[in-house]
């Protein structure tokens, strides 16, 4: 279990953090937080003529919670607040067994969370955090 779900690309990814930091004057924040693993982000999003033009996230969590907040820092910026509502819907749908959302390939390295429900949350929160942060912005 541990190999499939903590695999070298998922460690890529978190060691990377793409996006990771803070804006300087957001127009939306939000923080989301798990009480059961102890895993916290803050996502920040500058929104302009309705998309992000700019995003930051701070994560204090597992390497899991980390490499997806790091994918949303290599490929969110120009989405709108539908578009990331409609995200956090669809990893969620992949993480049940559903398809990957399109455009989004690094999603692929979560497919072994599917089998351990427990973990889903330690994904789905920084996409959580963005929908929140954009509605917000």
């Amino acid at each position: 279990m541990i190999e499939a779900l903590y695999n070298q690309r998922i460690k890529e990814l978190a060691a990377a953090a793409c996006g990771a930091g803070k804006l300087d004057a957001p127009s939306g924040a939000a923080m989301r937080d798990s009480p059961v693993c102890g895993d916290r982000v803050r996502m920040e999003v500058r929104v302009a003529d309705g998309r992000i033009v700019a995003l930051a996230h701070e994560v204090k969590g597992c390497l899991l919670c980390r490499a997806a907040a790091s994918v949303i820092g290599l490929h969110g910026v120009g989405l709108s607040a539908a578009d990331s509502e409609a995200l956090r819907a669809a990893v969620a749908a992949m993480l049940a067994g559903g398809e990957r959302p399109d455009g989004w390939a690094e999603l692929a390295v979560f497919e072994p969370v599917r089998q351990h429900r427990s973990r889903h949350g330690c994904v789905l929160i920084p996409f959580e955090a963005l929908a929140k942060a954009v509605a917000a912005g």
